[in-house]
């Protein structure tokens, strides 16, 4: 990568950030994979399946962004400029929203 090297605290903050959203990808994973075993009977089977859709797919989206954000803000980095805005931080937050509007739903329907 061109540039000068930034100072490695920076490096290792941007690290980090990197390997949380692996993390976080990885959880969206594992619950939207829950969400999909649980018993045909406990929730309405269609939301069940959206609200396990809702979740794989925000786990794709965190881990296939992940390494291309990495890699912006490290050249913002090394080149002195301004770090990129977070792009999907709105996809997450409203996504992350949703699925606990509907999973509310869903706890509320099966009482």
């Amino acid at each position: 990568m061109d540039g000068k090297e930034p100072d490695p605290r920076f490096t290792l903050a941007n690290e980090r950030t990197f390997l949380t959203w692996l993390s976080t990808a990885l959880a969206l994973s594992a619950g939207g994979v829950a969400m999909a075993a649980v018993p045909a009977g406990v929730f309405v089977p269609w939301m069940r399946t959206a609200l396990a859709v809702m979740l794989v797919t925000l786990s794709a989206l965190a881990a296939g962004m992940a390494y291309p954000r990495w890699r912006h803000i490290q050249r913002a980095l090394r080149h002195e400029a301004p770090l990129p805005p977070p792009a999907l931080a709105a996809v997450f937050g409203y996504g992350v929203a949703a699925v606990a509007v509907v999973a509310l739903v869903m706890i509320i329907m099966a009482a």
